[in-house]
């Protein structure tokens, strides 16, 4: 589109044609259908779910409420929804709605046009100023949303306030021609819900008594969390019969898509390039897994996908501190690196009343070790076998025992470098050979990583015991310490 164009006569010579929003980006959106091209890039693990739910919606011409547990990436579906505008479109210059100069609603552009014709002015407006969300908040008004009187205006230009010249807009009159999402729509009060009625069927508006019929062209999008759709507030049932598709989403299904999302979503941009075995991206995946299975977690809240994120990249951060306060070389992540992931965890889930007696930390640390627990029976073979009353499923578990048994001990810490430790671990009877048996590709910088998760794995089947846990990790033999302790 040319957009030197900047009247309305120029703009009637170019091959420009006035269509709505919503066939604007049903027409977008089939044109990437048919070059076959990723429809929401970056949005991961909803490719058989969620978004052909949203496809529908938007061919159907349908205002959309995502509805789903925190850190289901609802908001980023409504903003990447933005790519099927088209770029730039022309819009009356000066005109707080962005009305089409072809096709202009309110009375005041109509009234400009019929006075300057061809002459009148033109700008454009890239998609990206089409968009606009407001958080729901109990605060939120009409005044915000829909708009009201300015007596100032009114005042300034001797406007009686009869006069619909002297209505100051709200956010979603200024979406004309765009998107506008409302997000955690359950929070805003009722009676605000009730005056988006007409908005959404009649498109109606109604300031201080002004009867406004405006058409506004605005695709409507909503977001709701379950647990406050029916533990704190709700949508009233009128506005939620207008709000034509609802779209649950749900979180990642496999380890595959949450190692992803985890991935393109975490900064984990440093000064060195910290190296992350998968197995130990796979536990910070878990942790978030196990958590929305525990009985100390509020799961009608959920775990969001946040969770792994922040352990990421706290994960990526204790191993650069490390380096830069001990002076260690290898930018490799070590077992007591999983642990300084405690504040990701703790500040993500809400507990339910037995979470709460036991303590956010203690709960927290359960979850990590429940996650090593899981990723250690995908590389390993089970502790214990069904098979040989009281043996184990390899060998060498009893080798590694054995050596704990003759009163050894291995200490695990953040304040040394990892060079100190590898060889304390290498006096460990049977576990380099148990580490290289089944991890025979990992590289000898990163191999004490999985020394350590069989060590963990070890504890989490009560085989060993396991004393600290901030900073410093010290294992032993687990019959040992029972009998310390009695």
């Amino acid at each position: 589109m040319n957009r030197s164009v900047r009247t309305l006569g120029a703009l009637k010579e170019t091959a420009y044609r006035s269509r709505s929003v919503r066939d604007e980006v049903r027409e977008n959106v089939m044109a990437a259908l048919k070059r076959g091209e990723p429809l929401f890039p970056g949005i991961v693990g909803f490719d058989e779910t969620v978004i052909p739910a949203m496809v529908n919606a938007i061919l159907s011409r349908h205002d959309i409420l995502l509805l789903g547990l925190r850190g289901q990436a609802k908001t980023k579906l409504c903003r990447s929804l933005v790519r099927y505008l088209d770029e730039w479109i022309p819009v009356i210059e000066g005109s707080p709605l962005n009305e089409d100069p072809i096709a202009p609603r309110s009375n005041e552009a109509r009234a400009r046009v019929a006075e300057a014709g061809d002459e009148t002015p033109v700008t454009w407006i890239h998609r990206d100023e089409r968009y606009h969300e407001k958080l729901a908040t109990p605060d939120v008004s009409m005044a915000d949303l829909i708009g009201d009187i300015d007596p100032i205006r009114a005042s300034r230009e001797k406007l009686d306030l009869s006069d619909e010249r002297v209505i100051h807009y709200g956010i979603i009159p200024r979406t004309n021609r765009g998107l506008f999402c409302l997000n955690e729509l359950p929070d805003l009060q009722q009676r605000i819900q009730v005056g988006l009625l007409n908005l959404l069927e009649e498109r109606d508006l109604q300031v201080r008594g002004f009867p406004l019929r405006l058409d506004l062209d605005i695709v409507m999008l909503f977001t709701a969390n379950p647990e406050d759709y029916t533990n704190r507030r709700n949508i009233i049932t009128p506005l939620k019969d207008r709000i034509a598709s609802q779209v649950i989403t749900h979180y990642p299904t496999s380890i595959e898509a949450a190692m992803a999302i985890t991935e393109g979503e975490a900064d984990v941009e440093r000064s060195i390039a910290v190296r992350i075995p998968r197995f130990f991206r796979e536990v910070i995946e878990e942790i978030a897994v196990q958590a929305r299975k525990s009985e100390h977690v509020d799961q009608t809240s959920g775990v969001s996908a946040r969770l792994p994120i922040s352990a990421l990249e706290l994960l990526v951060s204790n191993v650069e501190r490390r380096m830069l306060t001990t002076g260690e070389t290898v930018p490799a992540s070590r077992l007591c690196d999983l642990f300084a992931l405690l504040p990701a965890v703790t500040g993500k889930l809400e507990l339910v009343y037995e979470g709460e007696q036991e303590g956010a930390g203690i709960v927290a640390e359960r979850l990590i070790g429940r996650a090593i627990k899981e990723v250690f029976l995908r590389y390993f073979p089970p502790v214990y076998d069904d098979r040989h009353e009281g043996g184990g499923g390899e060998p060498l578990y009893e080798t590694i025992q054995a050596w704990f048994r003759g009163g050894n001990h291995v200490e695990i810490t953040d304040f040394k470098p990892a060079h100190r430790e590898n060889a304390l671990l290498d006096e460990v009877d049977g576990l380099d050979e148990l580490a290289r048996k089944f991890f025979p590709e990992m590289n000898g910088d990163e191999l004490p990583a999985v020394k350590e998760l069989i060590l963990e794995g070890l504890h989490q089947h009560s085989v060993l015991s396991r004393e600290g846990l901030s900073g410093t990790i010290r294992y032993g033999d687990m019959l040992s310490r029972m009998m310390r302790d009695l």
